[in-house]
């Protein structure tokens, strides 16, 4: 099973801290080592073996539990941290989740914990899961699917027409997304018209498509915890030719970002290959974010694929590439990919034409 194999993983990290074990609390990062999928819970993960490991939740998921963590000892209790904290005692060093973990909690932890030393031990789960299994791989490959044959849907049906609200074809591109396999939308969908394109998060409204408008959708889809993420830019009616100009110098920007994502490339190198298209075309400060970013149980983590961004790809990441240029009060264009990176070409998950789409 994967999550024993993570769960592994996560124990040659304890012992490489020193840490007797893990108190795992962030409830994504209990998901991703157990497969547990209820709203409370809580591990800790012993560093010796998953014979003294031991789950937690309430007496609301005990037939859940039972299902989808059938390979841990079980506690049904309440608060679970505390609960855990206090099967540990005996133990010397017990390593916690500071990054997610309030200052009161912290207190109540320390009364739990007694004379078992707290150590914090953040973002150790989090280095796992930068790299996806395969398992993790084939979730996100059917949520782009999912994303992909739904935008397809919403064109080849006329969804994208003069008249229609930004809300409305926000609506209807969720709903196929649904008919496609995915429990729903990765995020709220971004579908901006006009001059509503320059703005990068635009938020539906019921701003009306018009003919000529470039037409901005970015969004994605939800299976099995994990979250695709693409965008495309279209045209209605017929492109003009600074929007076919303006999608091009995108275009190009993103197929070098894509170029850029080889194993042990700094993911500050991949965002400037990229930004440097479009530096050159003197457009850099119609950019206004990052290249990139992980995705998977969370749509936004890391790697962070920016000028400020810190490491070096590995085989497996899974991210986005999403160049975008934005020109305020006419229009803007962004394209996004979600890919995988492997040895040699990175693996494209969004496969919906690149090309300009004028409906």
């Amino acid at each position: 099973m994967p999550h024993a194999t993570r769960r592994a993983a996560l124990r040659a990290s304890l012992r490489a801290q020193e840490l007797d074990a893990l108190l795992v609390t962030n409830l994504l990062n209990v998901r991703y080592l157990t497969g547990f999928t209820g709203s409370n819970a809580a591990l800790l993960v012993h560093a010796e073996s998953d014979g003294s490991t031991a789950f937690c939740t309430d007496g609301r998921y005990l037939t859940q539990a039972a299902a989808q963590v059938p390979d841990l000892a079980r506690v049904v209790d309440r608060p679970c941290d505390a609960v855990l904290l206090k099967r540990a005692r005996g133990l010397r060093r017990v390593g916690f989740e500071s990054h997610h973990v309030t200052v009161d909690g912290l207190d109540a932890l320390r009364a739990a914990a007694g004379d078992v030393a707290l150590v914090r031990a953040p973002g150790l789960v989090e280095a796992l899961r930068l790299v996806k299994d395969d398992a993790e791989v084939e979730a996100l490959r059917m949520a782009c699917a999912a994303a992909d044959r739904a935008l397809a849907g919403l064109v080849e049906h006329g969804g994208l027409r003069p008249g229609r609200t930004e809300r409305e074809i926000a609506r209807e591109l969720e709903s196929r997304m649904l008919d496609h396999g995915a429990a729903g939308p990765s995020f709220e969908s971004i579908v901006a018209a006009g001059a509503n394109s320059a703005v990068p998060h635009h938020r539906p409204t019921d701003a009306q498509v018009q003919h000529g408008d470039l037409v901005k959708i970015d969004f994605g889809a939800l299976v099995d915890g994990y979250h695709s993420d693409m965008t495309r830019t279209l045209v209605v009616g017929r492109a003009a030719d600074w929007q076919r100009d303006l999608h091009r110098l995108v275009a190009a920007s993103q197929a070098a970002g894509r170029a850029a994502l080889a194993v042990g490339a700094e993911v500050s190198a991949v965002d400037a290959a990229a930004r440097g298209v479009i530096d050159a075309a003197g457009h850099g400060e119609h950019f206004l974010h990052g290249l990139g970013h992980g995705v998977g149980l969370q749509i936004h983590e890391a790697p962070a694929l920016s000028k400020a961004g810190d490491g070096t790809l590995l085989p497996g990441m899974a991210v986005t590439v999403e160049p975008g240029v934005y020109l305020a009060g006419k229009g803007g264009v962004r394209i996004e990919d979600t890919l995988v990176v492997r040895e040699g070409a990175p693996e494209l998950l969004t496969l919906t034409t690149k090309e300009l789409v004028v409906v």
